[in-house]
């Protein structure tokens, strides 16, 4: 399993209608085969500042099959349009003991 991990830094202005616009694309990124589970966070001290953290059963579920498919086009017409700048995403796996 990877975690995926997203820094989203939504236009100030926006956060109601982002919200709402996610709301309406975790369906599509719950949809994905390999996907896991995923949590969005508000930053208590930015309230435009959000996290994203989705796991997947592997790198490939996620940079191959999710950003390869129809599907995220979707993803990014719902919301690329409120971030500022472009998210950062980076990829985690657990150390093992």
């Amino acid at each position: 399993m990877i975690l995926e991990v997203a820094i989203l830094n939504v236009i100030p202005n926006l956060t109601t209608e982002f919200e709402a616009a996610f709301a309406k694309a975790e369906r599509i990124i719950a949809s994905m085969e390999g996907y896991i589970s995923h949590q969005l966070q508000k930053c208590m001290e930015d309230p435009a500042k959000y996290i994203l953290l989705v796991n997947w059963t592997d790198l490939e579920a996620h940079t191959v099959g999710f950003r390869g498919s129809a599907e995220y086009q979707e993803w990014k017409a719902l919301l690329h349009h409120f971030y500022d700048p472009f998210p950062t995403v980076e990829h985690f796996e657990k150390v093992k003991n």
